[in-house]
């Protein structure tokens, strides 16, 4: 996480900086407000910006979104008292945190406020499949859609293969295309001028600049205008991008990952998307199955949600019934994660017993999951069973779970060697030998079937 301190770093503001870089924080520091926007404008981002309540915390975040510019604050501050709290969460600071600084809660607050540790939670077979796919071509700089239902977690796995990627140590910078107004977008991805257009009082860094040398997420990319994928396809060929009433072309270094709820291919027959701009971000794709199609995560995603909105609530841990877990396992989940996650926090909420029995676990409308249905035993069993089933990985070698890999990447390519070569993220000759390697030692490897073009 990267945090911005803004402020006099002296006494306690220093000693609780250092609790947030022990926590795992990149911090920077600036001493006033105007040099806060000012770094901000200038690329230098932050996921989080902790702030001296005595300052205009109010000004700053309206100085902020004057330029789009939306940066969480938490105020900080010694002998505050709750008048001074208070004013601080008035003028928009999301907490408050008092000094001298207590490390739990400093790191407590960091965490709950940016939200950008998700861990990765999962154990059905069909999820695994995906993270092997994922964690084979993090470490190249291939363009990657992420395309399932929405609520999937789509944006968690892009944070992952970011993470598992040669530029895990530079900026992860996701924009939400679809939440941005189309004639805002394009000054928001690759920045403006002074004087491009009224408002803009002052250089501004885009997003594609503030991502140097990291990942840039484009968020539902299918949002986005036919005018600007032009623009942004040309920043992807290229690796250069022109500021919004720029006179010069700005070269830069990412990688570009993509996310879509929506069929593209559909998109461009309808014309509302680039063929040529898909081609581009799908060299590889990454199918999220909705969570109804992977049974096997259903409770341990409850279980940790449990663990986690107990701990941020100050509420005992409780474990979840048994009929609960039922209830949990026969439920169709359509908001699929994002669903399940609302569900187990109001769920810690309600509960009030040993245990978090069903009755706790409301939908979205309040009401009661339903009786579990006659399904539900179907249900937990294929649950279960996609648990032992993910079990089986354990004990092989990265070798053979590599070989396992690459012949169902073929069988699925119908035997085509480049198709399947561009999905693992390898070189043709890599696949090829690795085939070689697999003949010679008596393996069957699909061969490729009539119609299906090959690099044999």
């Amino acid at each position: 996480m990267r945090l911005l301190v803004v402020g006099k770093l002296n006494g306690q503001l220093s000693t609780a900086v250092k609790m947030a870089m022990s926590a795992g924080a990149k911090v920077s520091h600036v001493e006033t407000i105007a040099a806060a926007t000012h770094a901000l404008r200038a690329g230098q981002g932050a996921d989080l910006m902790m702030v001296d309540y005595e300052l205009d915390i109010e000004l700053l975040i309206a100085t902020n979104e004057a330029e789009r510019i939306r940066v969480p604050v938490v105020a900080c501050g010694v002998g505050a008292g709750a008048a001074g709290a208070a004013a601080a969460i008035r003028a928009g600071a999301k907490e408050f945190i008092p000094l001298p600084p207590d490390a739990e809660l400093i790191a407590a607050v960091l965490s709950a406020v940016a939200d950008d540790n998700r861990p990765m939670v999962v154990r059905d077979p069909a999820m695994q499949a995906v993270i092997t796919m994922a964690d084979q071509i993090a470490p190249s700089d291939a363009s990657i859609l992420i395309t399932g239902e929405s609520g999937v977690g789509k944006e968690v796995i892009a944070r992952h293969v970011h993470q598992k990627s040669r530029r895990a140590s530079k900026p992860f910078i996701s924009v939400n295309c679809a939440a941005i107004p189309e004639n805002l977008l394009e000054s928001e991805l690759f920045g403006h001028e002074k004087g491009a257009f009224t408002g803009a009082v002052a250089r501004r860094i885009g997003k594609f600049e503030e991502a140097n040398g990291g990942t840039l997420l484009l968020d539902e990319i299918s949002e986005m205008d036919a005018r600007l994928q032009a623009k942004l396809l040309r920043a992807i060929q290229e690796r250069e991008i022109d500021r919004v009433g720029g006179a010069k072309p700005v070269h830069v270094d990412i990688r570009i990952l993509a996310t879509s709820n929506r069929d593209l291919a559909q998109a461009v027959r309808e014309g509302t998307f680039r063929e040529d701009l898909l081609y581009r971000l799908n060299v590889v794709n990454l199918r999220i199955p909705s969570l109804r199609d992977r049974p096997g995560d259903v409770l341990a995603l409850a279980e940790f949600f449990v663990r986690k909105y107990a701990a941020a609530n100050g509420a005992p841990e409780r474990a979840l019934s048994a009929e609960a877990k039922r209830r949990l396992a026969s439920h169709r989940w359509p908001g699929n994660v994002r669903e399940l996650e609302n569900a187990m926090h109001r769920a810690v909420l309600m509960a009030s017993g040993a245990e978090i029995e069903e009755d706790a676990i409301r939908l979205p409308d309040g009401q009661p999951f339903a009786a579990a249905d006659p399904h539900a035993r179907a249900a937990q069993t294929a649950s279960l069973a996609a648990e032992a089933a993910s079990r089986s990985y354990v004990g092989q070698t990265v070798a053979a779970v590599e070989q396992q890999l690459i012949i169902d990447t073929l069988e699925h390519c119908l035997g085509n060697r480049t198709h399947a070569a561009n999905i693992l993220g390898i070189s043709i000759r890599t696949l090829r030998n690795k085939l070689k390697e697999y003949t010679e030692a008596g393996i069957s490897v699909p061969a490729p079937q009539m119609g299906a073009a090959s690099a044999a």
